[in-house]
C-alpha cells in the first residue's frame, strides 16, 4: 500500500484522497487553513461529467445533500428574450443532473465524507518546500513539521506552492475578465423565472455576461462577467459590496434584463476575482511530484467545468495508480488521457473571457443539448471505476494512446 500526500483540501485534493482511499492507497490530507475555508459569496455548478465522477467515489449522497438540481438552462439576450430553453447535461438521470452550491459548502461536504472514511485531513499545514529522492518525496511546512510519502500530489489551487518545483518560473496568466458573484436573499425582481428553481439563466448582455440561479427556498446566486485590465491584490483586498456593485451595475443598466435588479438587492455577499488560467503546456510532474486541478490546468471560469474537470483527476489519477505496473507508469497513462481534454477546456475558455472565441449558439427550443466537448465519448470509460485503464489505453502495442 503507497502512502500518498495530498496537499490541499479543497476540491480537487479532497476529492483526490477520496479516490486513493478507495483504490487502496494510504492517503493523508495536509490543508494550509486552520479549518474548512470557503469563499464568501462564491458558487459553483458541478455539471453532469463532475457528477458522473462524485457517483464513481461513492460520494453522491455527499453532495447532493447541498445545494440544488438544475435541470435546464435557458438564455436571455440583452433586451431580456428568451432565445433559447435546453436541457443540461443528463437531466434525466437525478445521479448525474448539474448542481448549484456554494463553492465552500462542496469543499465542506467533501472533506465531512473524507473523515467519515477516516481519511486524514491535516488543518494548519502551510507547505514550505519539497524535496524529492528516489526512495521518497518529504514535505516542510512552515511550522517546523515535516511527512514522507511515496507519492505527493499537489492539488494546492491556482497559486500553487507545489507547482513552483514541477514548473519553476510558470505563472498563472490574466485570461482578460473580471468575475464578479454574489448571494442575495432578497424577494427576487419580476422576470426572473423564480418559479424554476431547476433552471439557471445565462444573460449575453451588451457590456457583460451575465447568469444566475434561483434555489427552492428563494435565494438567488448570480456571477457576472465584464472584459478590462487586471484588478490589482490590493483592489481585490480593500473593495466593498458597495464599490462592487457601483462597478457593475451601469454596465447591467445598458440592458433591459433582470440583471440589474438582482445586483441591486444584493447587499453585502458580494466579491469580485480576475479570471485566471495556467498556460497550457505547464509541466505536471518531476520525480514524484504531480499536480492536478487547477495546480496544473486552471481555466477561466467561463466553461464553468474548473470543479468537474478537477473531480474527474481524482478518479482517473486513483484508477491509473491502481491499474498501471508501476508509478512512473501510471503517471504518464495520467497525463496522457487527461491532458488534451483540461487544455482544450483552458484554451476555449480562455477563448470566451478573452473574446477571441464565442461560446456556441444556444439550439433552439426543444432541440437537443449542445454538442459534446472534447473528451466526452471516452469520458465514462475513464472514469467506470470498474473499469481497467490500463488494459484498455495503456498496454503497450498498435493500441497505446500515450503515443498518440
Amino acid at each position: 500500500m503507497a502512502h500518498i500526500l495530498v496537499i490541499g483540501g479543497g476540491i480537487a485534493g479532497t476529492a483526490a484522497a477520496l479516490a486513493l482511499h478507495r483504490a487502496g492507497s494510504d492517503v493523508t490530507v495536509h490543508e494550509a487553513h486552520p479549518e474548512s475555508a470557503g469563499d464568501i459569496g462564491a458558487f459553483l455548478t458541478l455539471a453532469s461529467n463532475g457528477m458522473r465522477a462524485l457517483a464513481q467515489l461513492d460520494a453522491s449522497a455527499a453532495v447532493t445533500a447541498v445545494g440544488f438540481p438544475l435541470r435546464s438552462m435557458r438564455v436571455l439576450d440583452g433586451s431580456g428574450a428568451e432565445v433559447a430553453r435546453v436541457p443540461l447535461g443528463e437531466a434525466a438521470d437525478p445521479l448525474l443532473r448539474y448542481r448549484c452550491l456554494p463553492r465552500g459548502d462542496l469543499a465542506a461536504a467533501l472533506q465531512a465524507e473524507a473523515a467519515r472514511r477516516g481519511i486524514g485531513i491535516r488543518h494548519g499545514a502551510r507547505l514550505a518546500s519539497v524535496r524529492d529522492t528516489p526512495d521518497g518525496v518529504t514535505v516542510h511546512f512552515t511550522d517546523g513539521s515535516t511527512a514522507t510519502g511515496d507519492l505527493l500530489v499537489g492539488a494546492d489551487g491556482l497559486n500553487s506552492v507545489v507547482r513552483r518545483g514541477t514548473a519553476p518560473g510558470v505563472e498563472p496568466r490574466y485570461a482578460g475578465q473580471r468575475v464578479f458573484y454574489g448571494f442575495t436573499d432578497a424577494p427576487v425582481p419580476a422576470g426572473t423565472d423564480a418559479g424554476d428553481s431547476e433552471c439557471i439563466t445565462m444573460v449575453r448582455g451588451s457590456a457583460a455576461a451575465f447568469g444566475y440561479a434561483v434555489s427552492p427556498d428563494g435565494g438567488t446566486y448570480w456571477f457576472a462577467r465584464v472584459a478590462g485590465e487586471p484588478l490589482t491584490a490590493d483592489e481585490i483586498g480593500h473593495g466593498t459590496p458597495a464599490h462592487w456593485r457601483g462597478l457593475l451595475l451601469p454596465l447591467l443598466r445598458a440592458d433591459t434584463t433582470p440583471a440589474a435588479d438582482i445586483v441591486t438587492a444584493t447587499t453585502d455577499r458580494v466579491m469580485v476575482t480576475n479570471a485566471t488560467e495556467v498556460p497550457t503546456g505547464t509541466p505536471w510532474r518531476s520525480g514524484r511530484t504531480l499536480t492536478i486541478g487547477d495546480a496544473a490546468h486552471a481555466a477561466s471560469p467561463a466553461t464553468g467545468q474548473g470543479a468537474s474537470m478537477a473531480l474527474e483527476d481524482a478518479v482517473v489519477l486513483a484508477k491509473a495508480l491502481r491499474d498501471a505496473p508501476g508509478t512512473d507508469s501510471a503517471l504518464s497513462l495520467y497525463e496522457s488521457l487527461r491532458r488534451p481534454r483540461v487544455e482544450e477546456n483552458v484554451t476555449v475558455s480562455g477563448g470566451i473571457s478573452r473574446g477571441t472565441h464565442r461560446p456556441p449558439s444556444p439550439p433552439a427550443r426543444g432541440s437537443a443539448a449542445p454538442a459534446a466537448r472534447l473528451g466526452d465519448g471516452e469520458l465514462v470509460r475513464h472514469l467506470e471505476w470498474h473499469a481497467d485503464l490500463w488494459a484498455e489505453f495503456g498496454a503497450p502495442g498498435p493500441g497505446d494512446r500515450r503515443t498518440r
